[in-house]
């Protein structure tokens, strides 16, 4: 194989004769011959591991101090907003530092002899495996990792700050649901009306075995700056009626009216609507995963991966005679994620 001054020479392969091409000669960099040369490198990698740093630093500045409503006038270029930009180009420029570094120091200051790999049988050895040790242990010493503690301190400082935009970026998510999941806008006296069209409900508008998609009439007072929709998602029902001896449980005493009941319309699988009712059995089909609940017996799960049963609102009438609710869910709506028994 080749000497490290580039002398040819002849190389066979490890478990025959035929010769394979010489290594071209090697020829040295300047860093491997002046050592002001390789100190110049180091200082020049130890300042973009730094300047990465302080990009990671000033991404969460520009995060926290810059307001979203604050744009820049670029001209040409449009109209950007100042908090984005700040964050691209920070995060950005921090992230490029820290791999041109990684470049600028494997090109000028890691070991850079031309070796050659024999080929191997794919099952390794022990004596395989203690080679291969061993030059990962030769291939960290050869880096300077240990012996140049300036570029291993800033780098390390490098990316231990690297995460931190990552993490800071969380906070985009949204805010924190808090208690938010466990309730609806349903309240004691929330007259129900039948969804999108907003018509009140009487008893007598209901036959047995007919199923009605409502949400509350107050829905509509949210404003729309800010959104109803996740209200509406939570606050839809459908409303049953059967003969009031076919009702073998309820979730509660009272909650049903002349054989009416009220359950959230959202599957609490995966949050599927469900609006699919089989009159003789009482069962509400999911469309999308076929988790089944009987809706006389406290909508209790009968087949499918659902794990809890329905949530019923309790209802009763106003003095109009209108069909209102008692109160709101008295458990959350939807998909079970709080893995509630």
């Amino acid at each position: 194989m080749s000497n490290s001054h580039g002398t040819d020479l002849n190389v066979h392969a490890a478990t025959g004769d035929e010769p394979v091409f010489p290594l071209p000669p090697h020829h040295h960099r300047l860093t491997d011959t002046d050592p002001r040369a390789a100190k110049r490198a180091e200082r020049q990698i130890a300042t973009m591991f730094i300047l990465s740093a302080l990009g990671m630093v000033g991404f969460v500045v520009a995060y926290v101090m810059v307001p979203t409503t604050s744009y820049l006038d670029l001209g040409p270029v449009g109209v950007l907003q100042t908090s984005n930009l700040l964050l691209g180009l920070t995060f950005g420029t921090a992230t490029l530092l820290i791999g041109v570094a990684a470049i600028h120091w494997a090109k000028k200051l890691m070991a850079d002899e031309e070796i050659i790999d024999h080929r191997h049988p794919v099952g390794s050895t022990d004596e395989d495996r203690e080679e291969a040790l061993a030059a990962f242990n030769a291939g960290v010493a050869e880096s300077g990792f240990a012996e140049r503690p300036l570029l291993r301190r800033t780098l390390i400082a490098a990316l231990a700050l690297f995460p931190i935009p990552l993490i800071v970026l969380l906070k985009d998510m949204g805010p924190l649901p808090g208690d938010s999941l466990r309730h609806t806008i349903w309240r004691k006296g929330s007259r129900i009306v039948i969804d999108v069209s907003g018509q009140p409900l009487r008893p007598e508008d209901m036959s047995v075995g007919s199923l009605v998609s409502a949400s509350p009439a107050d829905l509509n007072d949210i404003q729309e700056a800010e959104g109803n929709q996740n209200a509406r998602a939570k606050a839809s029902i459908i409303l049953v009626r059967m003969k009031p001896g076919e009702i073998v449980s309820e979730q509660g005493e009272g909650w049903s009216y002349q054989g009416i009941l009220a359950f959230s319309k959202i599957c609490t699988h995966v949050g599927c609507p469900i609006a699919l009712y089989q009159q003789r059995t009482h069962h509400l089909l999911c469309p999308c995963h076929q988790s089944t609940f009987d809706l006389a017996d406290s909508g209790a799960v009968v087949f499918g991966p659902a794990a809890r049963r329905m949530p019923q609102l309790p209802i009763t009438v106003d003095n109009e005679g209108y069909l209102v609710a008692q109160s709101d869910f008295h458990e959350p709506v939807g998909p079970s994620f709080w893995e509630r028994p």
